[in-house]
């Protein structure tokens, strides 16, 4: 009969272990008011945030190859109007020349122009990608019972068990993956 009872209590622990909600030590993070996360690593390892960058680089690219079509167009032009110098008179030479200074000036800022937009670009990634990423940092933060998600950058000592980056990444890889199409980073794929 003991044994019974016994086998009896197993079964029903058994059972109840089985129908037990979800704790934060299932998520490999203990339950706490204060996390912390490494949002430099978040943005590196996740698929959203390597496409994003891989975005940014192919754009970069693409600016660097214009200004090399660009500036070899540009070398080809003024070879081309010095051995004009000979046929023309000074006074026409010089049109040709101010003419092409003025051109050339208005070339390069408008690269210039480019690479600040891109620049701009890239320094606003990671508030993109953040904004993005919340609601699944908001639900790690339910999970764990967390009051406070700090940058870990900001964070002097601290245990292991409160950093939720490693979980993080796994659950944006999973939710949003990559994301939006590319060149799009408003709102994650449905």
């Amino acid at each position: 009969m003991r044994k019974a009872l016994g086998i009896v209590s197993l079964m029903v622990a058994l059972g109840t272990a089985a129908i037990a909600p979800a704790t934060a030590q299932e998520t490999g993070v203990v339950k706490s008011d204060i996390l912390v996360l490494d949002p430099d690593k978040l943005f590196a390892e996740t698929l959203l945030g390597q496409r994003i960058n891989r975005e940014y680089l192919a754009e970069r690219e693409k600016l660097i190859a214009r200004n090399r079509k660009i500036e070899a167009e540009l070398e080809a032009e003024e070879l081309a109007l010095t051995e004009q110098r000979a046929q023309k008179t000074p006074e026409e030479f010089r049109d040709l020349a101010d003419a092409f200074d003025e051109k050339v000036q208005e070339i390069r800022r408008d690269s210039e122009r480019a690479v600040r937009d891109l620049e701009r670009s890239r320094d606003r990634a990671p508030v993109t990608f953040m904004r993005i990423v919340e609601p699944v940092l908001i639900q790690l933060m339910r999970e764990t019972d967390g009051a406070v998600i700090l940058d870990v950058r900001s964070v002097l000592l601290r245990a292991d068990v409160v950093d939720i980056t490693p979980l993080a990444i796994r659950r944006v890889d999973a939710e949003i993956g990559e994301g939006t199409e590319p060149g799009s980073e408003t709102a994650p794929q449905e």
